[in-house]
């Protein structure tokens, strides 16, 4: 590698200040907010799940609508390792489900991914309804509509054991996320993400240069789905059980609403929207048990309306009209 490449890729994966400010947040929140942890872990679980969307949407350009499945795919293996094959280490359930997601991610992508626009949203979409329809009527192995039971997890390393009040699942979450984020945040900031972008930009232009634009996009829905598969092993290790929702498509929905919430393709727009709307969505189904839909909803469509970018876009112009402030 060219000496000046190699310099500015490791001032790019090079970690800002500011970077640092979720993390501490969350590190805080631990002991803040002591009753609240189970719903931290669920924040954190869903994080990783829209960061997972995001890496497809946000920075390669393929949309989706079905991206639940792999979510469900992981929550299903953590759980049939557990319930039927006894293996309750959830280090080795958490890769077994990354792995199995990945896999059936590669085994779609190199088919849905040769299509595009409303195709590929529809095939997305048959595929998720296709992996319900299998746990539904698998009865033996998953549940069916009564969901997964009989899920038992060790404890992480032999030591620390998932209590009631969500301390450990919380404090393995955050570790989780940690990680995948770290990991996401390089493969972002080196050549094969910088041809992510081209490719979102302009496929064509990438085609004629000669990139490997299938195979590019391949690989990215593939890590995409093994991610979603960690979270979903992550929910069903905290939960210690699976239902089909895991696998709906309000999901699908939901996530992408958290997106859009936080910001597609900024990478910390994931953690921004999750935690908006799922906090949004405890308070509100709290004091509004039959109308909170209606309050998430008024939240987007004024973030989408008057905010450009997402939350996090809005803050982007925030600070930079204070900077211009104090400049004058």
């Amino acid at each position: 590698m060219h000496p000046h490449i190699s310099t500015f890729y490791l001032a790019s994966v090079r970690v800002r200040a500011a970077e640092l400010l979720p993390w501490i947040v969350a590190l805080a929140a631990f002991f803040l907010f002591p009753d609240f942890l189970s719903l931290g872990a669920r924040i954190l679980i869903y994080i990783l799940l829209v960061l997972s969307l995001d890496l497809v949407i946000g920075y390669a350009g393929i949309v989706t609508l079905g991206h639940a499945a792999f979510f469900g795919i992981g929550a299903y293996t953590a759980g049939i390792l557990s319930a039927h094959f006894g293996i309750k280490d959830p280090l080795l359930q958490l890769a077994a489900a990354g792995t199995v997601a990945c896999l059936v991610g590669f085994g779609t992508g190199l088919y849905v991914l040769r299509t595009s626009g409303l195709t590929l949203i529809m095939l997305t979409l048959a595929i998720s309804a296709l992996c319900l329809e299998v746990a539904n009527k698998a009865t033996s192995w998953t549940g069916g509509a009564d969901g997964l039971s009989g899920v038992t997890i060790a404890p992480i390393l032999g030591y620390f054991r998932f209590d009631l009040w969500g301390k450990t699942a919380y404090l393995y979450s955050l570790a989780v996320l940690f990680v995948v984020w770290w990991l996401v945040r390089t493969l972002l900031n080196s050549p094969f993400g910088a041809s992510l972008a081209g490719i979102r930009d302009n496929r064509t232009r990438m085609e004629g240069i000669g990139a490997l634009v299938n195979r590019r996009l391949v690989q990215v829905y593939s890590i995409s789905a093994g991610i979603a598969g960690l979270a979903g092993a992550l929910l069903t290790q905290t939960n210690q059980f699976v239902g089909l929702n895991a696998l709906g498509f309000e999901l699908s929905g939901e996530i992408l609403v958290m997106l859009v919430l936080g910001g597609v393709g900024r990478l910390y727009g994931a953690f921004i929207g999750t935690a908006a709307y799922l906090i949004a969505q405890d308070q509100l189904a709290k004091k509004f048990p039959e109308d909170w839909y209606l309050g998430v909803g008024i939240l987007l469509v004024g973030v989408t309306m008057f905010a450009r970018g997402g939350l996090l876009g809005a803050l982007d112009s925030l600070t930079a009209r204070l900077r211009r402030a104090l400049k004058l």
